[in-house]
This record gives C-alpha cells, structure tokens and sequence, in this order.
C-alpha cells in the first residue's frame, strides 16, 4: 500500500514562475525523496518602478512515504 503527502510550498525566483517551480522542487528533494508531482495553486509577481522583479509560485507537491 503506498501514502502519498502533500506538502504546501512557496518559491520565488528573480527570472520566472518555471525557475521558482524548479527551485522549490529541486531543494524539497534535498530531504523529500520519491517527489511524484507539483500542482501550481498560484502565481504572482513582484513589480518595482513599472518593471516586474521577481516571480512567486504556490504549490503543493505530492511524495510517496517510505514503507
């Protein structure tokens, strides 16, 4: 039987909403193992002076708990 867990993330990149995604799943790899997927619940952006600055993803990522 396996369980799944989800956890709930907030990742931020300076370059786009696909590099704060990869940057929020490649550091939870760092202590969750067996990562079998990411749903993006939000995006959102910071702006300065006209000009966004930086890109913010919410997600909940899903992993197999060890047997």
């Amino acid at each position: 039987m396996s369980v799944i867990k989800v956890v709930e993330l907030v990742a931020d990149s300076p370059d786009s909403w696909k590099d704060a995604i990869e940057n929020a799943v490649e550091k939870a790899s760092e202590t969750l193992h067996n990562i079998s997927g990411v749903e993006v619940t939000n995006f959102t952006a910071s702006v300065k002076e006209g000009k966004v600055t930086g890109y913010k993803a919410d997600l909940h990522l899903a992993f197999r708990i060890d047997d």
